[in-house]
């Protein structure tokens, strides 16, 4: 199988600084596009295999309706979410699970408590148990159903690489990238997860994030239609306090990090950032791409200061902020 872009084609992105000392630091690979897709900076090897993760449920959620998924709104931005399993998370999750006329014993993803420290202890307090609605790619999984039910597909074995749905994700996801699937994994939750290049990602995003929903191409007007919904719904595609919920509410982008250190997101103008850390730490992952989108004019060094503001990334000693995770640029 191949495998992810060597050491050798990693530059430093970011670092940990505390109290004046570099104690650690995070290398990886960047690509920026220009608003009109052309490769305005690279940083490191940015034609390496990578696996996206999470980062690759905008073009999963795409395949949801290019396959006739009925999806709108908060459904639509739960379907392309890693959400932290709040109550509201978790309504959206069964309304679409509703919606294809099923429970939550279809889901196959794994039982989990909520990512949110609030939704967990009170479920803690009721003594409840990890659930797998509440695990936070429940609305992909509710999603993958509606398609399989909304098609007439068994949702038995939905999760199989072989199933018509994962044919047909995968069949979007290498027309949207630009190039073919080069290896197959089994993601946390379960579903397939494609090796695909760290430019063919962000080609990928941009093309979803840039398109209209006035286009004459059906392909055109979902993507528009999803990057409207998570736009107007940042609360789902995240959870409160999160780095995707705050950069969208914030700034406007199109942002969504994946497991491993993976990050999209495109500015409003459509400059598109992808990139990969090395070591797999995403802590950095959100600033590094603000701070490339701001290099690349696409965003105010203003809007974003406030933003990194919101983040968390101080480094803190003895009860006190004495030192930051920052990008190197």
């Amino acid at each position: 199988m191949p495998h992810t872009f060597p050491v050798a084609g990693a530059v430093e992105l970011a670092v940990v600084e505390r109290s004046g000392f570099i104690e650690s630091r995070h290398a990886g690979a960047a690509v920026v596009l220009a608003p009109d897709g052309t490769v305005a900076t690279t940083l490191g090897e940015a034609d390496a295999l990578i696996l996206p993760r999470s980062s690759l449920k905008p073009l999963q959620a795409l395949a949801f309706l290019t396959a006739g998924a009925s999806l709108e709104g908060e459904k639509l931005a739960l379907s392309t979410a890693s959400h932290t399993g709040t109550d509201r998370h978790v309504a959206v999750a069964r309304a679409i699970l509703e919606q294809a006329g099923l429970d939550e014993d279809a889901l196959a993803c794994p039982a989990a408590w909520p990512e949110d420290r609030s939704a967990r202890d009170e479920l803690v307090r009721e003594l409840g148990s990890p659930a797998r609605i509440r695990m936070n790619c429940s609305g992909k999984h509710a999603a993958m159903l509606l398609t399989c039910t909304t098609n007439g597909w068994d949702v038995e074995g939905y999760l199989d690489p072989k199933h018509p749905l994962q044919v047909h994700i995968r069949e979007v996801v290498e027309r949207l990238t630009g190039e073919r699937v080069a290896a197959t994994a089994v993601d946390g939750c379960g579903a397939p997860i494609f090796a695909i290049t760290l430019i063919g990602l962000a080609r990928a995003v941009h093309r979803v994030a840039t398109s209209s929903e006035t286009s004459p191409f059906a392909l055109h007007r979902n993507a528009g239609a999803l990057v409207r919904a998570v736009r107007e719904n940042p609360w789902a595609i995240d959870g409160p306090g999160m780095d995707d919920t705050i950069v969208i509410e914030r700034l406007g982008v199109f942002a969504k990090g994946g497991a491993e250190g993976v990050m999209v997101m495109t500015a409003p103008d459509g400059t598109t950032v992808a990139l990969k850390m090395l070591d797999g730490s995403g802590r950095a992952a959100t600033a590094v791409a603000l701070r490339l989108l701001e290099r690349a004019g696409a965003l105010q060094t203003s809007a974003v200061d406030d933003t990194m503001a919101a983040l968390s990334l101080s480094v803190s000693g003895g009860g006190t902020t004495v030192g930051a995770i920052r990008p190197v640029f």
